[in-house]
């Protein structure tokens, strides 16, 4: 087609267009792909993951007393949790299948937070590290803790599932930063979304730069 031929003009192939586009579009994009680690050190490695469920104090005391209506939340959470992160392969679509050495998943009452945490423990010797497998049992077993108490507690809050602590080939292990040496932004700032009240007057906050991700 020539050039100079626009759209609405005789001889414009609106399909041929489209074609053009959903061609150049899709060769732009990097198809999905397991990363390779055939190459990679086959060294010990670990990794600590948690989540934390927040529930009412009514909600936690029948945790604690063991007469919440589904049951033992704790130790079907934990069950969960262990089930789950043995299976982050077949749940995550480019997680390699681990052959873990060590899963291990404690959810404990926080009276203090009103709140049960869990902390997942996962280890290996491979060529592939086991972040996504704690992960992926924190997370399950948060859910599982939802699940017990949802007939009493609807609105259960399932927060903060994130890595904690992970080691490998580097030189140091590598460990979160303690939340409370986590920057926050005051309201009125919006933070990934979120947009808290306005500011006071008194509120001086000046906005970090953007890292770009290598």
């Amino acid at each position: 087609m020539s050039p100079n031929v626009k759209p609405g003009s005789v001889g414009f192939d609106e399909h041929s267009r489209a074609e053009r586009r959903r061609s150049a579009h899709f060769g732009r994009m990097a198809r999905p792909r397991m990363s390779d680690v055939t190459n990679q050190p086959v060294v010990p490695r670990r990794a600590v993951a948690e989540a934390e469920v927040a529930v009412s104090q009514e909600t936690l005391s029948a945790i604690i007393d063991g007469t919440n209506l589904k049951g033992d939340v704790l130790g079907v959470a934990e069950l969960a949790g262990v089930m789950a992160g043995k299976r982050a392969g077949e749940l995550v679509p480019l997680v390699h299948f681990i052959a873990l050495t060590e899963l291990l998943v404690n959810a404990v009452p926080d009276r203090a937070a009103s709140a049960i945490r869990i902390r997942a423990e996962t280890a290996t010797i491979g060529p592939g590290g086991v972040e996504m497998e704690a992960l992926t049992a924190a997370a399950v077993a948060a859910l599982t803790v939802y699940d017990m108490v949802r007939e009493a507690e609807p609105g259960a809050i399932i927060r903060s599932v994130r890595l904690v602590s992970s080691s490998g080939d580097q030189p140091e292990e590598w460990r979160a930063p303690d939340r409370a040496d986590v920057p926050r932004a005051p309201q009125g700032v919006r933070v990934a979304g979120r947009l808290g009240a306005a500011p006071g007057p008194a509120t001086n906050y000046k906005a970090l730069p953007r890292r770009r991700t290598p």
